[in-house]
């Protein structure tokens, strides 16, 4: 039996004009053109659901409302704050390394007119690698260094100019995948590299390098970041690597990943390599994250050997994977925070570096506030850094009521917490809010708490 349309619901469909007419918050919030599309679209949706003999709405406020919600899902905007409760530090889908107050300044001050690539002392034009360079060499420790927008494009821009469609020598070991499916073997054949791997997943050693391949470009070593290979395992230091490097003729390259910089006796940093302790090891060039234990704006950092990094820079990549204005200023306040040695006045450090008993005393403070408890807890750092090493912090446990859905209505608030719910209970870490945002926290949560 075919289906039998709804006549007096299609006759009842409003015209658009008069829909448009009574969207007015639309129209000024996303445009007449787009709310007008988009109401003919939810209206049209209606009539073929109508025509096919199914139940749809005519009523008009029920036909904005739709026309609203698919509106807002096609323009979210731009990236909302968020205040972070959940432990992680480098919060890869929260932002990673938030940004220095410094920073955010010298990003407010690039977003108009700037002298970007003009140099004011001559009225001619500037070089925009001249501000970043000579603060990546330095802070590196190394003969010279460079930027570009992230540590994917680094390593494809070092691969493309340093090997061509010749060979590069990788462990099976450290063939990672980044994160989105981003896999260094695709990145090998993106660049024009050939991939030759090398020795076994779980053991490598020197010599199994100084064997491989017939036309060797480079060496490539992979900081194995976000993950770790224990048990019967072994790998090449990048002393080893090194060695048989020279005697092959062909730089080490060594991707160091998390942004370290220099070596640290922090606890946390147990285990993490630094661009200048991998170039004092014997790397030839060396790369990294900005915007992991950097601290800084999401960049790629290239530094090591002059001649390396300048046939990076000449590369025709260079100039598709360069830095905008915005993160340059970002970046270079970065950089001479870590030159000055105020590393604490990046909020990443700041938080890595936090005193325990500091981070106890706001604990006892919010879990007062919030009738909780202070546990025993442990915060991350995040951002594929140093896996599996924790920080044993004093956590917010809040018991009672309904979490998870507290938890979604503390997301979708403003501005938005993100908490961790585990047994039962919201947990919220104090290591990852600034102590700032500690009113607004309570408030937050107070306040979704009683909806339950």
């Amino acid at each position: 039996m075919e289906a039998v349309a709804d006549r007096e619901a299609l006759a009842a469909l409003p015209r658009i004009d008069d829909l448009v007419d009574r969207a007015d918050a639309l129209v000024r919030e996303f445009g007449r053109r787009d709310t007008t599309e988009t109401l003919r679209r939810v209206t049209d949706a209606a009539r073929r659901t109508l025509l096919a003999g199914h139940t749809a709405s005519a009523d008009p406020d029920g036909l904005i409302a739709a026309a609203t919600t698919e509106l807002r899902a096609r323009r979210p905007g731009p990236p909302r704050r968020v205040l972070n409760a959940t432990g992680v530090v480098i919060h890869t889908n929260l932002g990673r390394a938030p940004l220095a107050p410094e920073a955010v300044e010298a990003i407010r001050s690039a977003a108009a007119y700037c002298d970007l690539e003009f140099d004011l002392a001559t009225g001619g034009r500037g070089s925009r690698n001249a501000r970043v360079a000579p603060l990546v060499a330095d802070a590196c420790r190394a003969p010279a260094g460079f930027a570009v927008n992230n540590a994917a494009g680094a390593l494809v821009l070092c691969l493309a100019a340093l090997a061509g469609d010749r060979e590069v020598l990788v462990s099976r070991g450290e063939l990672v995948e980044i994160g989105g499916s981003f896999r260094l073997p695709e990145i090998m054949h993106a660049s024009g590299a050939q991939l030759v791997e090398v020795g076994t997943t779980n053991r490598t050693r020197a010599e199994d390098f100084a064997a491989a391949g017939t036309d060797v470009a480079l060496i490539l070593a992979v900081h194995p970041s976000n993950y770790r290979i224990t048990g019967f395992s072994q790998a090449p230091s990048i002393a080893e690597l090194a060695v048989v490097a020279r005697e092959r003729g062909v730089p080490l390259v060594h991707d160091v990943g998390s942004g370290l910089l220099v070596d640290e006796e922090a606890p946390w940093a147990a285990g993490e390599p630094s661009i200048a302790g991998s170039l004092q090891a014997g790397a030839d060039l060396a790369l990294a994250s900005g915007d992991k234990l950097l601290g800084g704006p999401q960049a790629g950092l290239l530094a090591g050997r002059a001649d390396l990094v300048e046939r990076c820079q000449r590369h025709p990549l260079a100039r598709a994977l360069r830095l905008d204005k915005l993160r340059i200023a970002a970046l270079v306040t970065t950089l001479e925070a870590h030159l000055r040695e105020d590393r604490g006045s990046l909020p990443t450090w700041a938080r890595l570096d936090a005193d325990e008993a500091e981070l106890r005393t706001r604990a006892q403070g919010l879990a007062s506030a919030l009738d909780g408890e202070v546990v025993p807890g442990a915060s991350l750092i995040g951002g594929g850094s140093a896996p599996g090493h924790e920080l044993p912090s004093p956590v917010v446990r809040l018991r009672g009521g309904a979490p998870d859905a507290v938890a979604e209505r503390l997301r979708l608030g403003d501005p938005a917490v993100v908490c961790r719910v585990e047994d039962g209970a919201l947990w919220l870490d104090p290591r990852t809010i600034d102590p700032a945002d500690d009113d607004v926290l309570v408030e937050r949560v107070r306040a979704e708490r009683a909806e339950t």
